[in-house]
């Protein structure tokens, strides 16, 4: 049952989707009060920085959020057609001068629900009211402000796939709609969440709504009393001496002054994606807290393109809020680009208009902007001689319009492969995909969609678990000219597989990878796979060294791999290290009682520890939390499994598959579950679930056929066939295959799968005795010699198996017959 745990848990958590445009950005808070006495809040700026604050406080940053009045609504909303209708209920909002409410009619009666703050307003309104214990909720209708329409808000944030899958909308009351929870680190100031477990209320509260200044420059109290004694100070020297007022009013300090606040105009470009990222960004954070100036991967771990967010070729499909893509742009690879250079800290386009539209590709690109034309192949007065038109194309998702921020050229054959958009159709509705591919074809010879289109086959395979291509995946992970959010999503997404060929380049990422991204990628997949070893490139040795990394983000992926693992077995240099690791990873799944995958991931850690009490506990918050989040009911199986209660852990199983019928996972483990309670003939109808709803689920196959192996020999050689198939690598699967071959007398079937095995030094010991005792049986004593010389060759099976294989081929020798 372990390895199926240790498999579920990494693939769930990295594998939770997103429904919902607010549900991603979570930020980490603390329950200290919210109103520091270092605070001063935003209007203390004015006296310096009137002009600025009147520039920030209109704009989307400083009205991130704000309260809902009735002028608000006379300035902003109109009144809606008529009642958006949602499943058995309407909803009508209702903005008169003396309403404020949306009112639920449905099969209860009626139900007026509050308005008492908005949300966003570049695209979309959306609206909170309070609920139950503290909780504010984000009401069933949103307002579009280019439209000017009243909508659904969960329906518009539904994903449609390429293959015609959509997700389900969730109930506005759903917790990812929960303000407390999901989206409050980015649209208010200084907040604590002051949740409560044990009642499940909060008593939230925050210093000011919006993204105020103290927000990106940290307390300001300080800075405004320093300042205002400097002030003083020059202003009485300098009457004493005569000079004007006027002269005086603005002066700078002196270059050694501290202005006791956070100045971003030093930062480096890193320091600013870092602070920009922590709202703008489907990420997850690692630790309590984020100060502006730290650096991103100390404080936040970042969703790739593993997730159905993003298109195969890295094009946005759901909401992704732009930092994914932008590690991709090949300007941003440069460490020379920050945020900044195009927006605004109010966040505004700094290059809105006609005068210059280019302007903001210099001076880098200055060839290119003096001569748009010749590069972009439209007239001079077209929209498509703009830079961003084709390399930040402008798609929409819930109401939302983005741009495409890898800036990378248009791809239109991945449009006809994958299905992702590109940004000569989205201007050329008329055309299709493939006239576009023409086009480009005949502007540009070097073929620049090719590597585009290699990485995204890779990238869709191993999401649908199809390893056929597993050698081209290893080989592009530790190439080094692998890209890195493709990488990262790539050793995510090995997780899945099950052949062992993968843990060599993954060992590599995590020691070797310049990427702390990649290497924490690299980590998470090594969890359940940190076995004793005792050379430098052991996972065990590997990710004890990474608990040392510079890099939090690093250190708590490999603290996280090694819960499961003795302090006694760990190499001695290294246990202080993985000590004050854990306790980094502990502080940052703490930090959020409020939050389900926290909890989630609090189970996991004590499972992992055999702290089976602890682990059943945060299991058992995470459900309540999330009650429809399935890897909780799975994992509380597996704990129930331990402690010798299959009732209960068969129950727990039934319940996930309730909630997601066609979780092959959980199949999978039920399977392996009633065969252990000698149910065989239901767990032969698990075994056949999993298969149907994931025909490349390689360990279901393999035990199908060693199940029908005594009653339903040839069904039995065609699962274990497939399972073979499937991961060649993995010599257990080539290996049974080869012995129910042989037991049906297919010896010549079973001779050529173990040769394969040997000829690629597939490191199954079995393999080699099988193939040599079937020689030995034919009198082909010659031939096990070479089997055994064979296997006491190759380094990829233990030393102490290697010297068995040796002894085996000394006896022989000596006694051929």
């Amino acid at each position: 049952m372990k390895q199926h745990l240790l498999v579920l848990v990494i693939v769930a958590a990295v594998g939770a989707s997103n429904h919902s445009p607010l549900r991603a950005r979570v930020a980490a808070t603390t329950n200290s009060p919210p109103a520091q006495p270092s605070l001063a809040g935003s209007t203390s700026c004015r006296q310096c920085h009137e002009p600025f604050y009147q520039l920030w406080a209109p704009s989307h940053h400083g009205l991130a959020m704000q309260p809902y009045t009735s002028e608000f609504a006379q300035a902003n909303l109109t009144a809606p057609a008529g009642p958006v209708k949602i499943g058995p209920h309407e909803y009508a909002a209702h903005i008169g001068r003396d309403e404020g409410w949306v009112l639920e009619r449905g099969p209860a009666g009626e139900k007026q629900l509050r308005i008492v703050h908005v949300m966003g307003g570049k695209n979309v309104y959306y609206f909170l009211t309070p609920l139950e214990r503290g909780r504010l909720q984000t009401l069933p209708v949103a307002y579009d402000v280019r439209t000017k329409q009243w909508f659904d808000t969960a329906a518009s944030g539904v994903r449609h796939f390429p293959h015609g899958a959509a997700d389900s909308p969730v109930h506005w009351t759903d917790p990812m709609y929960t303000f407390n929870t999901s989206c409050h680190g980015c649209h208010v100031s200084q907040l604590s969440t002051n949740y409560e477990a044990r009642t499940d209320t909060y008593r939230t509260a925050w210093a000011e709504p919006g993204i105020n200044c103290e927000a990106c420059h940290g307390p300001a109290q300080e800075h405004v009393r320093v300042c205002q004694e400097l002030t003083a100070s020059r202003s009485k020297s300098e009457a004493s001496s005569g000079a004007s007022a006027l002269q005086t009013s603005h002066f700078p300090p002196p270059t050694s002054f501290d202005l006791k606040i956070i100045r971003t105009k030093p930062f480096t470009a890193e320091q600013i994606n870092s602070m920009c990222g922590a709202c703008h960004a489907k990420m997850s954070p690692v630790s309590p807290s984020f100060t502006p100036g730290e650096r991103y991967f100390d404080r936040f771990d970042l969703t790739t393109l593993e997730h159905p967010d993003f298109y195969p070729d890295g094009r946005d499909l759901g909401e992704n809020y732009t930092i994914t893509t932008w590690r991709l742009s090949p300007c941003a690879k440069t460490g020379k680009l920050d945020c900044m250079h195009c927006h605004t800290s109010s966040g505004r386009y700094r290059f809105q208009g006609d005068e210059k539209p280019n302007a903001a590709c210099l001076p880098c690109h200055q060839e290119k902007v003096d001569n748009p034309a010749a590069h972009t192949h439209h007239k001079d007065d077209s929209t498509a001689n703009r830079c961003i038109a084709c390399h930040m194309p402008m798609t929409e998702f819930a109401r939302m319009t983005r741009s495409d921020h890898s800036m990378r050229p248009p791809t239109p054959a991945a449009t006809l492969q994958f299905k992702s958009p590109n940004a000569c159709n989205l201007c050329h509705a008329d055309k299709d995909a493939a006239w576009a591919d023409q086009q480009v074809r005949q502007w540009h010879k070097d073929d620049y969609q090719k590597p585009v289109l290699e990485r995204a086959a890779l990238l869709d395979g191993a999401r649908r678990g199809d390893w056929r291509q597993l050698g081209a995946i290893l080989a592009y992970v530790g190439s080094q000219d692998r890209e890195e959010i493709y990488a990262a999503s790539l050793i995510r997404l090995l997780h899945q597989c099950g052949s062992p060929a993968k843990w060599p380049v993954v060992i590599k990422a995590l020691q070797e990878d310049p990427s702390p991204l990649v290497r924490a990628a690299a980590a998470q997949t090594l969890e359940g796979y940190a076995t004793v070893g005792a050379n430098n490139h052991s996972p065990l040795q590997a990710l004890a060294k990474a608990t040392a990394d510079e890099y939090l983000l690093v250190r708590v992926r490999a603290a996280t791999a090694l819960a499961g693992v003795p302090s006694e077995q760990l190499p001695e240099q290294y246990r202080a290290a993985v000590g004050r690791a854990t306790t980094e990873l502990l502080a940052g799944l703490n930090a959020r009682p409020d939050d389900y995958a926290s909890q989630y991931s609090l189970g996991n850690f004590y499972l992992q520890g055999s702290d089976q009490d602890k682990a059943l506990a945060s299991y058992e918050s995470a459900i309540k939390l999330r009650p429809d989040f399935v890897p909780p009911y799975v994992n509380v199986a597996f704990v129930h499994n331990a402690k010798g209660q299959n009732d209960k852990a068969e129950a727990s199983f039934r319940r996930a598959i309730a909630l997601d019928p066609n979780n092959p996972v959980v199949h999978l483990n039920l399977a392996m579950l009633l065969g252990e309670m000698n149910r065989p003939q239901e767990a032969e109808q698990a075994f056949r679930k999993t298969l149907q709803i994931d025909p490349n689920a390689v360990v279901a196959a393999h035990n199908l056929g060693v199940m029908l192996a005594s009653d339903r020999p040839y069904e039995s050689l065609r699962w274990c066939q497939k399972a073979y198939q499937l991961v060649p690598e993995e010599g257990k699967y080539g290996y049974t295959y080869a012995f129910f071959l042989h037991q049906q007398r297919d010896v010549n079937g079973a001779i050529k799968v173990l040769q394969d095995l040997v000829r690629r030094q597939v490191p199954y010991a079995d393999a080699y005795a099988l193939l040599g005792e079937i020689h030995l049986e034919r009198g082909e004593a010659d031939q096990a010699a070479g089997v055994y010389r064979a296997a006491g060759g190759n380094g990829r099976l233990t030393l102490q198996e290697r010297d068995a294989f040796r002894t085996m081929l000394r006896r022989l020798e000596v006694s051929p017959n």
